[in-house]
């Protein structure tokens, strides 16, 4: 199962798995988890207040090339293993996936 499928609404679902307080911000690579292989996020915030969430986000957009603005938190805020739904154009999306 990819880790990304097509929101009813317009745009991209991705589930992720955040790793936080790593060395470096990157995103790449699958984590497995038990519902499907999940988008690997490392971010060099802390667990707290949220912070590792919205570093996230901000990673993921850098690597999508969009807008912070453009991903909404779905489900996972208190956990590292998140859902994101990223607004736009669907195949654009898809095609900057594929390349992480």
């Amino acid at each position: 199962m990819p880790a990304w499928s097509a929101a009813p609404q317009g745009g991209l679902w991705i589930q992720v798995k955040v790793q936080p307080k790593a060395a470096r911000e990157k995103v790449g690579g699958l984590a497995a988890s038990v519902d499907g292989d999940r988008l690997r996020i490392a971010v060099t915030s802390a667990p707290e207040d949220g912070k590792a969430t919205d570093a996230a986000m901000s990673v993921l957009a850098r690597a999508l090339d969009t807008n912070s603005s453009a991903i909404t938190l779905v489900r996972g805020a208190t956990s590292r293993q998140k859902t994101f739904h990223v607004a736009g154009d669907v195949p654009r999306l898809t095609a900057r996936l594929e390349k992480l």
